[in-house]
Protein backbone atom coordinates (compact mmCIF):
# COMPACT_ATOMS: atom_id res chain seq x y z
CA UNK A 1 0.00 0.00 0.00
CA UNK A 2 2.95 2.31 0.57
CA UNK A 3 3.82 2.05 -3.14
CA UNK A 4 0.29 2.96 -4.24
CA UNK A 5 0.30 6.05 -2.05
CA UNK A 6 3.72 7.04 -3.34
CA UNK A 7 2.58 6.57 -6.95
CA UNK A 8 -0.46 8.75 -6.33
CA UNK A 9 1.78 11.48 -4.93
CA UNK A 10 4.34 10.92 -7.69
CA UNK A 11 6.98 10.13 -5.09
CA UNK A 12 7.55 6.44 -5.80
CA UNK A 13 11.19 7.17 -6.69
CA UNK A 14 11.85 8.09 -3.06
CA UNK A 15 11.01 4.56 -1.85
CA UNK A 16 14.36 2.97 -1.08
CA UNK A 17 13.06 -0.60 -0.73
CA UNK A 18 11.62 -1.03 -4.24
CA UNK A 19 12.77 -4.17 -5.99
CA UNK A 20 14.50 -3.54 -9.34
CA UNK A 21 11.54 -5.13 -11.19
CA UNK A 22 8.99 -2.84 -9.53
CA UNK A 23 11.19 0.22 -10.05
CA UNK A 24 11.66 -0.61 -13.75
CA UNK A 25 7.92 -1.19 -14.23
CA UNK A 26 7.12 2.13 -12.55
CA UNK A 27 9.64 3.91 -14.78
CA UNK A 28 8.17 2.47 -17.96
CA UNK A 29 4.56 3.03 -16.85
CA UNK A 30 5.23 6.64 -15.96
CA UNK A 31 7.09 7.41 -19.17
CA UNK A 32 4.62 5.54 -21.39
CA UNK A 33 1.74 7.37 -19.71
CA UNK A 34 3.23 10.87 -19.65
CA UNK A 35 5.25 11.02 -22.85
CA UNK A 36 4.47 8.01 -25.07
CA UNK A 37 5.79 9.66 -28.24
CA UNK A 38 9.20 10.06 -26.60
CA UNK A 39 9.61 6.36 -25.76
CA UNK A 40 12.88 5.01 -27.11
CA UNK A 41 14.36 1.51 -27.22
CA UNK A 42 16.56 2.34 -24.22
CA UNK A 43 13.46 3.08 -22.11
CA UNK A 44 12.64 -0.64 -22.28
CA UNK A 45 16.21 -1.80 -21.47
CA UNK A 46 15.81 -2.01 -17.67
CA UNK A 47 12.96 -4.49 -18.18
CA UNK A 48 14.88 -6.41 -20.85
CA UNK A 49 17.81 -6.75 -18.44
CA UNK A 50 15.39 -8.26 -15.95
CA UNK A 51 14.35 -10.93 -18.46
CA UNK A 52 11.34 -9.34 -20.16
CA UNK A 53 11.11 -10.45 -23.78
CA UNK A 54 9.18 -8.70 -26.57
CA UNK A 55 5.92 -10.42 -25.61
CA UNK A 56 6.27 -9.41 -21.96
CA UNK A 57 7.06 -5.82 -22.95
CA UNK A 58 3.96 -5.76 -25.14
CA UNK A 59 1.91 -7.01 -22.19
CA UNK A 60 3.30 -4.22 -20.00
CA UNK A 61 2.41 -1.69 -22.69
CA UNK A 62 -1.10 -3.13 -22.99
CA UNK A 63 -1.74 -2.95 -19.24
CA UNK A 64 -0.46 0.63 -19.04
CA UNK A 65 -2.40 1.64 -22.16
CA UNK A 66 -5.66 0.04 -21.03
CA UNK A 67 -5.39 1.67 -17.62
CA UNK A 68 -4.83 5.07 -19.24
CA UNK A 69 -7.68 4.49 -21.70
CA UNK A 70 -10.17 3.52 -18.99
CA UNK A 71 -9.13 6.43 -16.79
CA UNK A 72 -9.60 8.89 -19.65
CA UNK A 73 -12.99 7.41 -20.47
CA UNK A 74 -14.11 7.69 -16.85
CA UNK A 75 -12.81 11.25 -16.63
CA UNK A 76 -14.42 12.17 -19.94
CA UNK A 77 -17.81 10.97 -18.77
CA UNK A 78 -17.37 12.50 -15.34
CA UNK A 79 -17.71 9.16 -13.58
CA UNK A 80 -17.21 9.25 -9.84
CA UNK A 81 -16.38 6.42 -7.47
CA UNK A 82 -19.18 5.41 -5.17
CA UNK A 83 -18.64 5.64 -1.42
CA UNK A 84 -17.92 1.91 -0.98
CA UNK A 85 -15.12 2.00 -3.57
CA UNK A 86 -13.67 5.19 -2.07
CA UNK A 87 -13.69 3.57 1.37
CA UNK A 88 -11.94 0.46 0.03
CA UNK A 89 -9.31 2.65 -1.63
CA UNK A 90 -8.78 4.66 1.54
CA UNK A 91 -8.60 1.70 3.93
CA UNK A 92 -7.14 -0.98 1.69
CA UNK A 93 -9.96 -3.36 2.64
CA UNK A 94 -11.18 -5.14 -0.49
CA UNK A 95 -14.78 -4.92 -1.60
CA UNK A 96 -16.85 -8.06 -1.32
CA UNK A 97 -17.85 -9.31 -4.73
CA UNK A 98 -21.56 -9.31 -5.40
CA UNK A 99 -23.02 -11.85 -7.80
CA UNK A 100 -23.47 -10.30 -11.22
CA UNK A 101 -26.89 -9.96 -12.76
CA UNK A 102 -25.87 -12.68 -15.23
CA UNK A 103 -25.04 -15.04 -12.36
CA UNK A 104 -28.42 -14.27 -10.79
CA UNK A 105 -30.18 -14.97 -14.10
CA UNK A 106 -28.34 -18.27 -14.47
CA UNK A 107 -29.27 -19.18 -10.90
CA UNK A 108 -32.94 -18.37 -11.51
CA UNK A 109 -33.63 -18.91 -15.23
CA UNK A 110 -37.39 -18.40 -14.88
CA UNK A 111 -36.77 -14.69 -14.52
CA UNK A 112 -37.28 -12.89 -17.86
CA UNK A 113 -34.16 -11.43 -19.42
CA UNK A 114 -34.05 -7.64 -19.66
CA UNK A 115 -31.68 -5.37 -21.46
CA UNK A 116 -30.51 -2.89 -18.86
CA UNK A 117 -28.05 -1.04 -21.11
CA UNK A 118 -28.75 2.68 -21.39
CA UNK A 119 -28.02 4.65 -24.50
CA UNK A 120 -26.15 7.95 -24.37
Amino acid sequence: MKLIGAIRKRKWRTLSNLEPRTRALCEVAERLSATPTRMMAQDWEPLRKLGFDDEALLEVAHVVGIFNYLTRLADGFGLQLDSAVEEAARTGVALKRQPSSLARRVASPSRPERNSAKRL
